[in-house]
């Protein structure tokens, strides 16, 4: 099959496009043929090795987490799905080598739900870890209630986008940080934008006087300083970027697969609560720009690669 390989640490440029082994089946995984698979930060960071010490390489490595698609075949320990099925899932296993970058990959079940119906498939490809994370974070790390006021780093993210969103589903009040360019879009889904910066503390206490009940950190360093000394009494803090934040008394938090939340995630985009907007999209043999363009970090949503159909690319879908 054709896909997407890297066979050391490196920039985009280790990046090749060509074929590889097609994927063995195992009794508990589903053969998925690929439609689209989600950029994210993490991709780039397990490129350049940052993760080596928890995640070890099996080289040539496939990137990427994120996938939609539809089932090919699943393994013969598997009843939930059947050929045909259109899918989404977290693809994550505990080593880097079989990632989604290509026409087909093996899944772990426990890693699948299925598509919601409303999105395209390249909006599904955005949904999983990003929504993952906002979702295990809000719900279950930072355990936000109705009418509790949320500040939500980097709003305008693949993550914080999705974070706004569900926090505003849950029923609180949400401030987001973003560049003032993005204001509007922070707006659209429901929150209420502040600019990131210097003043930042001076402009959450504007809308926050009594300070915020939680904070979603998805950036680190200074912000989540800032965070800290933002908090009301009894206050919860969680940081997706940054362990220096155990030491403020938050918790850090890690992304992991769960069928069940994505699932529950997955009819959450059917009932219209949460969408995935796609900044930008490649096909599968420009990935490596794709990666670029991330590893810029000034993305709006998701920027997701396809595979199969048309090539080229869109903006501002």
């Amino acid at each position: 099959m054709k896909a997407i390989s890297y066979a050391r640490y490196g920039g985009p440029e280790v990046l090749e496009y060509g074929e590889v082994d097609d994927p063995r089946v195992g009794p508990d995984s589903v053969l998925v043929k690929v439609r689209a698979a989600a950029v994210n930060p993490v991709d780039w960071k397990c490129r350049e090795g940052y993760l080596d010490p928890v995640l070890a390489p099996v080289f040539p490595v496939i990137p990427g987490w994120d996938v939609s698609g539809v089932v090919v075949r699943p393994g013969v320990a598997v009843p939930e799905f059947a050929a045909g099925d259109e899918v989404i899932g977290y693809v994550r296993e505990d080593f880097l080598s079989r990632g989604t970058f290509a026409e087909y990959v093996a899944a772990p079940v426990r890693a699948l739900a299925r598509k919601p119906r409303n999105l395209s498939f390249e909006e599904a490809a955005g949904l999983p870890l990003a929504g993952l994370t906002a979702y295990q974070v809000l719900y279950r790390a930072l355990e936000v209630k109705r009418a509790e006021t949320v500040l939500v780093h980097a709003a305008a993210g693949g993550v914080g986008s999705l974070a706004v969103q569900l926090a505003v589903h849950l029923g609180a009040r949400v401030i987001g940080t973003a560049s003032e360019h993005n204001h509007d879009f922070v707006r659209e889904l429901g929150g209420e934008p502040v600019s990131y910066g210097d003043g930042l503390a001076e402009r959450v206490r504007g809308l926050a006087p009594a300070g915020v009940d939680a904070v979603f950190d998805t950036v680190g360093g200074d912000a989540l300083k800032v965070s800290a000394n933002l908090l009301a009494p009894e206050g919860r803090l969680a940081s997706i970027a940054d362990n220096e934040g155990v030491g403020y008394g938050g918790r850090y938090c890690f992304v992991r697969p769960d069928p069940r939340d994505l699932g529950h995630l997955s009819e959450l985009a059917e009932q219209g609560a949460v969408r995935v907007h796609v900044s930008k999209t490649f096909p599968l043999e420009r990935a490596a720009d794709a990666h670029r363009l991330n590893q810029e970090g000034r993305t709006r949503g998701k920027i997701v690669v396809t595979v199969g159909g048309e090539p080229g690319e869109s903006e501002d879908r």
